[in-house]
């Protein structure tokens, strides 16, 4: 490992946290202060190339494979490296935030994998940002366990073999880390702060374990930033003394750019990738945040009516499958969010059904794997993919030939039958302050009538309100969606929650000012590119 200079970032604005030394050393800020003066004035680049394709985007209305890199596409002779034997086998994943009770469930699950999440999952208050840190080096050394103050219920990690891998998700570009900064007040990236952290203190511990770093990467929006990624794991490795090639990571396509980009992504992290993963709400997102302008053919009906089978979505899944097969790389299928009810039977025999279904149709249609949201739906999940897969351990073999998919098909959302409903609108209004309500609190994952919810879904709930605003929507029941009706919706969900929690509950929560944030983002004329960039200037600790 090289010898580190001694580190230029300060904590700011922070409280002090148990055990923070243990991961805030000198040596690990040193190497997040290297990362930052690397990579950061890159980054910046990026962000601002961004803004310059949204504008062409608004121009167009339109999206095309990049003349440029076609060679990179033309060439069937290059593959990504081999999977590890601890990523060989992905069937089933489960995703949520590393606080220390979900670390031991989702490590106990039965899953494959566990997707550790420092980016939607979480909200990134510096306890979970820094603790989150703590309780995967506990788990990494079996000092971890947790007793639960309300039921008194004990928990702790099964024997290594039972465990699920671990693949961390750290915070995407765009978005600081305002508690660390370097010599000029400048905040680090949180994409390099959670990766830096992580990677600094876990990756060799993780090889003596014969498992590796390995990441899942957000809101991608192009292959260069998959090439900034792929320099900052080469730079890293070479820093701390880890066999090039250890590093592996999965791109989530969730953004509409990315998906005309698959090929070159994987291409740019070929020595380090390990597959691609369809994120369905952030892609529904990205549809809107990008063709806003483009009127009522971009217009996208109820979150809920947008189905996996929905023509322009089906095209952007075959595309990823095949892509990924074509090089060698896994193909990871989206979330099931199903939360069981404890109460109800029924609710969650329907529940079952549909998420069996949709996890038979990802295994039959090529997918390696798959994400759930609870320990509960991992063995539904897992029996659809072992009917088709049986003893292997994915099915890169099948590259699905079959499939052609066009530029145009991938935003053909007018292809899809379903309109916005008032239904809908209520549905978004009632998402979007119930989640920010308890992303203000701390809270990044959000059981909302039973699904589990994260920034995702509130980013798709707040620009369907923006868009169906700004497009004159008019609903099911001949009311047109206009800023005062999203007020008297979001007021009248308001007076619901104070009726439905107490007006004791309701004043010490955060319900006004959720309440105000999604209302500001759904309204302002300039529409925000990220929920989160304002959330997080009203985000405590």
């Amino acid at each position: 490992m090289s010898a580190p200079a001694p580190s230029s970032l300060a904590i700011v604005d922070a409280e002090p946290l148990p055990r923070q030394e243990e991961v805030l050393t000198e040596a690990a800020l040193a190497f997040v202060a290297e990362l930052h003066r690397r990579f950061t004035p890159r980054r910046d680049e990026l962000l601002a190339r961004r803004a310059e394709r949204r504008a062409e985007i608004a121009r167009t209305s339109t999206l095309d494979f990049l003349p440029e890199t076609a060679a990179i596409r033309a060439d069937d002779s290059w593959r990504v490296a081999p999977a590890p034997d601890a990523l060989n086998d992905r069937r089933v994943e489960i995703t949520g935030p590393t606080d220390r009770k979900m670390t031991i469930n989702a490590l106990n699950s039965g899953a494959k994998v566990w997707l550790a999440d420092f980016e939607d999952a979480s909200a990134p208050t510096w306890e979970n940002v820094v603790l989150g840190q703590v309780n995967l080096s506990d788990a990494y050394t079996h000092n971890i366990d947790f007793t639960d103050a309300k039921s008194g219920k004990s928990y702790a990690l099964k024997a290594d073999e039972e465990l699920a891998t671990v693949v961390m998700r750290p915070r995407g570009w765009h978005l600081n880390e305002r508690h660390l900064v370097d010599a000029d007040g400048t905040p680090v990236p949180g994409a390099l702060v959670d990766f830096g952290l992580y990677f600094f203190h876990n990756a060799q511990r993780l090889l003596d374990l014969g498992k590796g770093p390995y990441f899942y990467l957000p809101k991608t929006e192009s292959h260069l930033e998959a090439r900034l990624w792929n320099e900052v794991f080469v730079f890293a490795q070479e820093y701390c003394g880890i066999p090039q090639g250890t590093v592996r990571a999965t791109v989530l396509i969730e953004t509409i750019t990315a998906a005309y980009e698959m090929e070159e992504i994987l291409y740019e992290l070929r020595d380090h990738a390990s597959g691609l993963n369809a994120g369905r709400w952030d892609y529904l997102f990205s549809i809107v945040k990008n063709f806003r302008d483009g009127g009522a053919k971009f217009v996208l009906p109820d979150r809920n009516a947008v189905t996996m089978t929905a023509p322009f979505m089906r095209a952007y899944t075959e595309l990823l499958v095949r892509t990924c097969h074509k090089r060698g790389a896994h193909a990871i299928g989206g979330m099931a969010a199903f939360i069981p009810s404890r109460r109800d039977a029924e609710v969650n025999k329907v529940a079952f059904e549909k998420v069996r279904a949709d996890k038979d149709r990802e295994a039959g249609d090529g997918f390696d794997g798959s994400w759930v949201a609870h320990p509960d739906l991992v063995p539904i999940a897992m029996e659809s993919f072992d009917k088709v897969l049986g003893d292997k351990p994915n099915q890169k073999d099948r590259l699905r030939e079959d499939v052609v998919v066009e530029a145009a098909d991938l935003i053909a959302v007018d292809s899809l039958d379903a309109k916005p409903t008032y239904a809908g609108l209520v549905n978004a209004v009632q998402v979007g302050i119930r989640y920010i309500e308890a992303w203000l609190r701390g809270l990044g994952a959000v059981a909302i009538f039973n699904l589990m919810e994260d920034a995702a879904t509130a980013e798709i709930s707040r620009s369907q309100i923006w868009q169906w605003i700004n497009a004159e929507v008019v609903l099911d029941n001949g009311e047109q969606v206009t800023a005062d009706l999203a007020r008297k919706v979001a007021a009248e969900e308001l007076a619901n929650i104070r009726a439905e929690i107490g007006d004791e509950a309701f004043t010490a929560g955060n319900w006004q000012q959720a309440h105000d944030l999604l209302l500001t983002v759904s309204l302002d004329e300039d529409y925000a590119d990220f929920l989160t960039l304002p959330a997080y200037e009203q985000l405590k600790g």
